[in-house]
This record gives structure tokens, C-alpha cells and sequence, in this order.
């Protein structure tokens, strides 16, 4: 069976008064549907593609990647939620669609569904893989700490200091670790040659900000529970959860917590963090069964 290539291309995107060349990759015929990956120190447009072939005889997958993520040079932008905002409504206003699908995995998830009401029409429906909506460190240390995030993530983007404090914590070692600890649910998936590939996007200049910014709660679109399941109302198409069995359990309780909202429809996949790029075949059946 041949193993469809998809084709890049450039968006010229403008996004809080900056140019911003967004690539996408394009992959697959039929109605459109738009893949945005999770957010991450890891996050590309890359981790999309499994998916993108999964789907790709009953769709035409565009994958683009987030401001300042990705592996090539990363245009600087401020790293907060409302320019990830502008970036969902200039895509959507170079790239319009409309789209059969929107989906996002993880953090992308309340960015998307943000769009989507600010947007109608523009999606017939949405699937949310795993979704998150609070960064590593409110999950892990809770909103007590925060003042800490933000002197955190001043050190991280901090010149010379910062990069070597970043590199620390990125080398193939640690991606290794975070990977078997909660982005794949089988060990034995983390390959070297998956590491490789990660660590590559981690390397890109600038690569930092990015991380500084997702780590600390900075990218977080909403600052709780509520207002994560607020943004499910009835200005939004139907939305299809894929709830990953590991999921860490923290994450896992806001995914549970959003199943059982009744706003949405729930399926349960293989998985921890990243099943999309992990258990890609499966993610696909969930999708074309619901």
C-alpha cells in the first residue's frame, strides 16, 4: 500500500501585527477537515500526520502549525492566549473551508472550540483528542504556586541562562522520560528514533519561548474547570471527545469531567497524552464510527 505524502505549503498569515508564515501540510482527498496539534515542548505539525493518513481517503487534512512551535524557524509572536486566538481566525480567514471536521488534540481543544463558535458554519463537527486546558505546572504543583510560574518562565526565556536551563531540560534523556511517563501509553513506542525526532523540534531557535510560555500556564485559553465547559455552549457544532485510557490522572479528570457535562459525546480510545500519534488507526475508527 502506498503511504500518501502530503504536500507543504506557506500561509502568509499576519497575527497580532506581525507576519507570521504559518506551514501546513495538505494530505488525502475528500471534505475538508482541519488538524491542529497539541501544544507542547514537543508540539509539530509532524505528530498530525499518522492521523492525517488514517483519514486520508475520506478526507483532505490540512496541518498547520502553531506560532512559535514546530520544527523551523519560529516567527516571534507574543506567546499568550489571545494571539493564538488571532492565529485560529487569520487561518480560517486564509483557509476558510468549510471543514466536515475540526479536530485538536490537547491544549489545542479550547482554542478550538473558541473558533468554532466565533465561526459558524465554518465546522459541521468537532473532535477533541485528549483534551487539556491547564498547563504541566498548575496541573502537577495547583494554583497556589502560580506566582512561581511566571519567575519560572521569566528564567527560562532569560539570554544565556535561560537557553542553558532549557537545554537542561530538554536533551533526548528527558524527552525520553516525559514520552514514557505520560505521551505515549506503550513504552515500547518511545523509539530512539522517536526521541530523535522530538528532540530535533526542541532545538529550533527560539524554541524556548514556546516551552516557557505551555509549561507555566501562560497558553492556558481558560483559568478553570468552568470555564473550560462554558465554552461548549449552543453556538458550537457537535463535538466528539476521544478520552484516552492512561491519560495522566489529573489530565484525565478534566477529560472526564467534560464527558460527562452532557455537552458533548464521549468515546473511548487507547492512548495517554498522545494517541492521535500513538494508536493513529484506532483515533481514526473513533472518529468515522461516532
Amino acid at each position: 500500500m502506498t503511504v500518501p505524502v502530503p504536500v507543504t505549503r506557506t500561509l502568509d498569515l499576519t497575527v497580532a501585527g506581525r507576519r507570521v508564515p504559518t506551514p501546513c501540510d495538505v494530505l488525502g482527498e475528500g471534505s475538508e477537515a482541519l488538524l491542529l496539534p497539541a501544544l507542547s515542548s514537543i508540539s509539530a505539525r509532524e505528530e498530525m500526520l499518522p492521523l492525517a493518513r488514517a483519514l486520508s481517503g475520506s478526507h483532505r487534512c490540512l496541518l498547520p502549525d502553531w506560532p512559535g512551535f514546530g520544527a523551523h524557524d519560529r516567527a516571534r509572536v507574543p506567546l499568550e492566549p489571545a494571539t493564538f486566538h488571532a492565529f485560529l481566525d487569520a487561518l480560517l480567514a486564509a483557509a476558510p473551508g468549510p471543514y466536515a471536521l475540526g479536530i485538536a488534540a490537547g491544549h489545542a481543544a479550547g482554542y478550538l472550540v473558541a473558533a468554532a463558535a466565533r465561526h459558524p458554519q465554518t465546522f459541521q463537527k468537532l473532535v477533541l483528542i485528549a483534551p487539556t486546558w491547564r498547563g504541566p505546572l498548575p496541573t502537577a504543583m495547583g494554583e497556589a504556586r502560580r506566582p512561581w510560574f511566571g519567575r519560572i518562565r521569566k528564567a527560562v526565556e532569560m539570554p544565556v541562562v535561560g537557553e542553558a536551563l532549557y537545554r537542561a531540560n530538554i536533551s533526548r534523556p528527558v524527552i525520553g522520560k516525559m514520552m514514557r511517563a505520560h505521551v505515549f501509553a506503550d513504552s515500547a513506542h518511545v523509539t530512539p528514533e522517536v526521541i530523535a525526532d522530538k528532540h530535533r523540534i526542541t532545538r529550533q531557535r527560539g524554541g524556548r519561548f514556546g516551552t516557557a510560555a505551555f509549561v507555566t500556564g501562560g497558553l492556558d485559553p481558560v483559568d478553570s474547570r468552568e470555564a473550560f465547559l462554558d465554552l461548549f455552549g449552543r453556538d458550537v457544532p457537535p463535538v466528539l471527545v476521544l478520552r484516552s485510557e492512561s491519560a495522566p490522572r489529573r489530565s484525565g479528570a478534566e477529560m472526564d469531567a467534560l464527558c460527562a457535562s452532557g455537552r458533548v459525546v464521549a468515546r473511548r480510545i487507547p492512548g495517554a497524552l498522545s494517541p492521535h500519534e500513538e494508536f493513529s488507526r484506532e483515533t481514526a475508527a473513533a472518529i468515522r464510527a461516532a
